[in-house]
């Protein structure tokens, strides 16, 4: 390869966006930022290897968040600021291509921890174990058919369908890098809420100096109980999901807290029989015990409903979706004579590893199915890729469906799997696995079709991108089955340290339609909460979600929105814009500090090496302390974000 300096020469250099990025014109007649007939060095090892540490790095993370909250948070922006920071602080070289080839590489680690942590914990639910293979092996194969299923649509939702589909990540990403061009900043920010994040976690739940979950009783209700989860990745989320998300999640978890559990112990105290599927009577169980027993399966109802009622007003945009991308498919334009800019990956090379795929699912001993899995795979994988792609485009991936999708998927896969006679145990796994494929397929496919946008108002080489992408699943792969396997082995999968909120939810469907031995009274009281709270006009994800998680995260999430409230407060358009992506990389790097020196804690116990050298102490037991530090964190978060001088003292 050439020396990526001299390719530097070759970028075109602009103030800002081009006219035209986000519309106005036909997709054929835009100029990119780097113009088509421009050669420059893009696909570089050092492109492709810092990549692949950042999609370690927010895979890991995204990992440890997701089985602790249950929700992921977008790493493309995050990684297209640090892209730009180490270019210019290590290399002084380099161009904006190859940049945009770091942070597609390290958008993958988010695309498949997401794919992931929503299906395959099921079967460690289950009381079954899982290996880091098996999680290699799913992550490869759906998060190859997730990038193959694109390619064909590529021109025609980035191109074609230039001004109709914004993709505002992907976009947010371009934004990014253009500003980086001209000596941009925000590097800092995320290596110090990076460092923030680590020292709060490393004293808090490593030498446990304070109590990560203060909680009080509340002697006016029966089993009346209050908390808040005092870590700061929840900050983070909070921060990034905003003060909306946040209240309605906190609206969630005190129905289900200050009333639900209240009213279950309250009526439960003359029972003398326990009732199913508690195994003791209501009079012996505290406020936790009836959440787990009780409330949660109520919970997973209200995110059912969420999930269906989401699908179903996608519906026509699913539709629409499928017809469309069918037309691209049918408009797909050959090889010859292509612009650098048109380059995409062979239909040869689509063709030959869809069908490498489906070779694989029916012989590989840790890909159950056969056959008919293989089908399963390939039909539902194919279908909702092009939707993800497309709707991608329309909500972003933060908000792409992806559960809704798979929850369709598992209802589908599981009703064959009982058809075919095989036993529970068996359905069960054969059904968890497929599903798992199409699942990161699913959210691999959107993080594609954001950063085929991006690479189409970059001027780059979408061949190299995609390759890129799958250079992304496969380095995080196998770091993110060994987060799941030593996390379990630390603390269990589905206990109050780590929930697991959407696997315990796709299991609960899983194990339902298989097996009949769901509590159904529970789960459709939750379906009819979800159906009331979309009657009443309100956002139904946000509430179940509060509801079936402990009120602890959701009040520590609620933290995080009213920072962003109280940062947005009286603020121009411009400065807004300003304040808040700072706040949201300080987030990111709050969320990344946490998880990262919570894995390692998480290694100190799964090896049974005690850290905790301050328990016990006066301010390790004591709650307003905890309560205290996480606000001094909060308010950490308020004051950096605010800083007058920050860009002079982060500037890379």
């Amino acid at each position: 390869m050439a020396d990526a300096t001299k390719a530097n020469q070759d970028v075109v250099e602009h103030s800002s966006m081009l006219e035209g990025a986000y519309g106005g014109i036909p997709g054929e007649r835009y100029v990119p930022f780097v113009a088509p007939e421009k050669s420059v060095v893009e696909f570089t090892a050092r492109a492709l290897v810092i990549g692949a540490l950042l999609s370690v790095l927010f895979g890991v993370a995204n990992t440890y968040l997701g089985l602790k909250v249950g929700l992921t948070v977008s790493a493309s922006i995050p990684a297209a600021v640090l892209a730009t920071g180490l270019y210019k602080i290590f290399f002084r070289s380099g161009n904006i291509l190859e940049r945009n080839i770091v942070q597609t590489v390290a958008s993958s680690g988010e695309s498949i921890a997401g794919g992931i942590i929503f299906t395959i914990p099921a079967l460690l639910l289950w009381g079954m174990d899982i290996s880091v293979l098996t999680v290699v092996i799913v992550s490869a194969l759906g998060g190859l058919i997730g990038i193959l299923f694109f390619v064909p649509l590529r021109r025609y939702l980035t191109v074609e369908e230039h001004g109709s589909l914004i993709y505002p990540e992907g976009m947010a990403c371009a934004e990014v890098l253009v500003s980086g061009e001209k000596g941009g900043a925000g590097a800092g920010l995320v290596f110090t809420g990076i460092a923030v994040g680590g020292l709060y976690k490393l004293f808090s739940g490593g030498f446990l100096a304070w109590n990560e979950s203060p909680e009080w009783k509340l002697p006016f209700l029966s089993n009346g109980l209050i908390g808040v989860n005092a870590l700061p990745s929840l900050l983070g989320v909070g921060f990034i999901v905003g003060y909306d998300v946040g209240k309605f999640m906190l609206a969630g978890g005190l129905v289900a807290w200050m009333l639900v559990i209240p009213l279950i112990s309250y009526f439960g105290q003359g029972l003398a029989n326990p009732i199913f599927p508690s195994t003791v009577p209501i009079a012996e169980m505290d406020a936790w015990s009836i959440w787990s027993k009780y409330v949660r399966y109520i919970g997973a109802g209200a995110v059912a409903a969420g999930g269906f009622i989401s699908l179903a007003r996608s519906a026509p945009t699913i539709i629409r979706s499928f017809r469309a991308a069918m037309s691209g498919l049918a408009q797909t334009k050959g090889a010859a004579g292509q612009k650098r800019t048109e380059q995409d990956l062979s239909m040869a090379v689509v063709i030959g590893g869809t069908l490498l795929v489906a070779l694989l699912i029916v012989f590989l001993p840790q890909v159950p199915g056969g056959i008919i899995g293989a089908l399963l795979v390939l039909f539902f994988g194919f279908f909702f890729a092009a939707v993800s792609s497309r709707i991608t485009g329309i909500v972003g991936v933060s908000n792409n469906p992806v559960s809704g999708m798979t929850i369709a998927t598992l209802l589908v896969v599981s009703a064959i799997v009982k058809g075919l006679g095989w036993s529970p145990e068996t359905g069960m796994v054969v059904a968890i696995t497929l599903g798992s494929i199409v699942c990161v397929a699913i959210a691999v496919a959107g993080a594609t079709a954001q950063n085929g946008k991006t690479t189409f108002i970059l001027g780059g080489t979408p061949k190299f991108v995609q390759i890129g992408q799958y250079v992304g699943v496969l380095a995080c792969a196998y770091f993110i089955g060994a987060i799941i396997v030593m996390l379990h082995g630390a603390y269990t999968m589905g206990s109050a340290d780590l929930p697991a909120p959407q696997a315990t939810l796709m299991s609960m469907v899983t194990k339902g339609v298989i097996t009949g031995t769901l509590p159904w009274e529970f789960v459709i009281m939750g379906l009819i909460v979800g159906i009331a709270i979309y009657a009443m006009g309100l956002p139904v994800l946000p509430f179940a979600l509060g509801f079936y998680l402990p009120l602890h995260l959701s009040m520590g999430i609620l933290v995080g929105g009213v920072v962003r409230i109280l940062i947005e407060k009286g603020l121009g358009a411009n400065e807004l814009k300003d304040k808040v992506e700072r706040g949201v990389l300080i987030s990111s790097g709050l969320i990344a500090g946490d998880a990262l020196v919570g894995i390692v804690i998480a290694f100190f116990a799964y090896i049974e090496y005690n850290i905790a050298f301050l328990k016990g102490t006066a301010l390790a037991a004591n709650n307003w302390f905890a309560l205290i530090m996480f606000l001094l964190v909060a308010w950490f978060t308020y004051w950096y974000t605010n800083r007058q001088d920050v860009r002079k003292d982060i500037k890379v």
